[in-house]
């Protein structure tokens, strides 16, 4: 009874209310312009192009009404007044340089994007002269990782191995500062602005076609009926069907709303505590869904580190926002395959949307 609950206050809660969505265009973010749509939000997207013709920002936007912003969340002027024009009741943070591998590549750029693009955005928000709840979203890796069997909790301590996770950690760093200084929970009843973040493990789902993420990298060997080169076989991580996060966007900001000051400031959205899988298990799982297919290890010494154990302990979540995982990790392998299965589909996405919303 509950879920259903909170499903029906997510339609009446999100109805007409005006959400700012930076990010859109990424693979989580047209998940999310669907979503809202679905629930009669006034959407304003604000992202650089995608970087494909094949992403699923193009597969879903011409059937979706929004305002479509193509900008650098680096341009402080114009992300102002994007957001002042618009007076957002809502705002999900979303738009991020997001691989790790890439990171590496491009460091100081990642940091930059990460946490200095957090940082214009919050700028922004003190000249909104209006209520509004904020969701930064950040990740699974800013803790510390000390690659033991342990659930990460929102209090422990944040770090980075890799640039990447440094610059979502220095993130958090930037959303704790603007919250104590300019938007603090004492004057809240002053400026009215709910500054929260929100961390998420690994998230898969259809329409991704990032380089170097694993489900992007198996769907295309499958398709080309090539063996799937696997970097790191035996990590083990937090997977997530990307509505699972979606949703915990959705619950934070909707509780944010009405009692912001009797909330934690930050959250992990992830699976249950015994439902973390090892990367091969993923791979075999996919693979059996789709009915063929092979893998072989191409783990080198020479290759950008990666963390090999990862674990969010999401008690927070479910205790303060009675948010819980509706897929486990095998479902939520075997909903991705299935969205592939069926090709690039804004039909196949919305039923999706309404499926998991029905559990």
């Amino acid at each position: 009874m509950e879920k259903v609950v909170i499903n029906k206050d997510f339609k009446s809660f999100y109805q007409s209310k005006k959400v700012f969505l930076t990010g859109h265009t990424g693979f989580k973010g047209a998940w999310f312009l669907c979503w809202l749509q679905q629930m009669g939000c006034s959407i304003k997207g604000y992202s650089l192009a995608p970087e494909s013709d094949q992403s699923l920002f193009n597969v879903v936007k011409d059937r979706i009404t929004f305002e479509n912003v193509i900008a650098d969340i680096r341009n402080k002027a114009r992300l102002k007044k994007e957001i002042i024009d618009f007076e957002p009741d809502i705002i999900f943070h979303l738009a991020a340089q997001a691989l790790v591998r890439r990171s590496y590549e491009i460091p100081s750029e990642t940091f930059e994007v990460n946490a200095i693009g957090t940082a214009n955005l919050l700028e922004a928000v003190l000249q909104l002269k209006k209520k509004c709840t904020v969701i930064i979203v950040t990740t699974d890796k800013v803790y510390e990782n000390k690659e033991i069997d342990y659930h990460y909790k929102e209090e422990d301590v944040l770090g980075g191995y890799d640039p990447y996770s440094a610059s979502k950690a220095a993130t958090e760093v930037v959303v704790s500062s603007f919250r104590n200084s300019f938007f603090n929970i004492e004057k809240y009843s002053v400026h009215q602005k709910a500054i929260l973040s929100a961390r998420a493990g690994n998230v898969i789902g259809g329409g991704d076609w990032s380089n170097d993420r694993i489900v992007p990298d198996i769907i295309r060997a499958l398709q080309d009926h090539k063996t799937i080169a696997v970097r790191n076989p035996n990590a083990v991580r937090p997977w997530q069907h990307v509505l699972e996060p979606l949703s915990g966007y959705l619950t934070l900001a909707m509780f944010a709303n009405q009692d912001y000051q009797a909330l934690s400031k930050a959250y992990n959205f992830g699976p249950n505590a015994n439902d973390h899988l090892p990367v091969c298990s993923l791979v075999d799982i996919a693979i059996k869904c789709w009915g063929e297919g092979t893998w072989k290890d191409t783990s080198s010494k020479d290759q950008p580190h990666e963390a090999g154990l990862l674990k969010l302990d999401i008690t927070k979540a479910k205790n303060e926002l009675q948010w819980h995982p509706k897929l486990n990790s095998s479902e939520a392998i075997e909903w991705t395959m299935n969205w592939y299965k069926q090709g690039d589909s804004f039909d196949f996405t919305i039923e999706q949307i309404n499926n998991y919303q029905a559990i």
